[in-house]
């Protein structure tokens, strides 16, 4: 796995409390992921129990709830960083146990070698699989223009803004052609402007190379925009309140922010959201 600190979308996956991947999203492309009765603790402190998902390949599942509920613990399990206390994580259809092959995973915290160029970040993650020094600079400069940092090859980290030091952030991710690339809050720490920029630039990307992804956000306009899925935790210890089909058309640009199924979902969820919340 690389740690770095659906657009098959919007089919219908039965009711709001259905944990079956949504149908349809994105077959073939990513990893699919199973959530079998997880539950996470830390010490005698249950954070979640008894958690049941299935993710399509494909698929992309926003996840929301209230701080402290237990959404980045959830991501650092799929990620095989923290073991579950009870249950499992089943990746294509394998049990996760250590750190998975063909998972990626983005934070918050961009998480850039200081030392290293713009350049060097992002071939690090081939060259610890044992990727040639050339091969994998090949490959970093083609991910560097992908993701608009042309240009910038060999700036360093203190160079750049927030903005680009998460593109770096993203195109280390996708350097090692993930199934499954996990995000937590990976926009988080920059100013809304920024933000807004880099969120249609990955669904950009995300189109041009469908996976699996996984979106912790306290964003919910974000969750709306990304999700073929949302699924909002609550309680205590968390679980999986309820599940949102996102029926958006597939092609999301910035238009669709303003459209009425757009605010009515994201209404819908903002009022599970704060139940949540109220609920704790």
């Amino acid at each position: 796995m690389t740690t770095i600190k659906s657009v098959a979308r919007a089919v219908p996956a039965g009711s709001g409390n259905d944990t079956r991947a949504a149908d349809g999203a994105g077959a073939g492309s990513g990893a699919t992921v199973l959530l079998d009765g997880l539950t996470m603790r830390f010490g005698e402190r249950t954070v979640s129990k008894d958690i049941n998902l299935t993710i399509g390949a494909g698929e992309v599942l926003s996840i929301v709830g209230p701080s402290g509920c237990g959404k980045t613990t959830l991501l650092r399990a799929v990620a095989g960083l923290i073991p579950p206390a009870e249950g499992a994580v089943r990746i294509d259809g394998h049990a996760v146990d250590g750190t998975p092959d063909g998972v990626a995973m983005v934070f918050q915290h961009f998480g850039l070698f200081p030392w290293k160029t713009v350049e060097s970040n992002v071939a690090y993650a081939l060259r610890v699989r044992g990727t040639g020094k050339k091969e994998a600079l090949d490959r970093a400069r083609e991910l560097i223009t992908l993701v608009g940092l042309s240009g910038f090859e060999k700036s360093y980290p203190h160079q750049l803004s927030g903005g680009m030091q998460q593109r770096t952030g993203l195109a280390r991710a996708l350097a090692v052609r993930p199934r499954l690339l996990l995000m937590d809050e990976p926009f988080g720490a920059l100013d809304a402007q920024t933000r807004e920029v880099l969120q249609f630039e990955l669904l950009r990307i995300w189109q041009d190379h469908p996976v699996t992804m996984l979106f912790v956000t306290h964003s919910i306009d974000e969750a709306v925009l990304f999700g073929n899925r949302i699924a909002v935790l609550g309680g205590r210890p968390s679980g999986v309140t309820e599940l949102i089909d996102v029926t958006l058309p597939p092609d999301r640009d910035r238009s669709v922010l303003a459209t009425p199924e757009f605010l009515a979902i994201r209404e819908r969820v903002w009022s599970l959201v704060m139940n949540a919340e109220s609920g704790r």
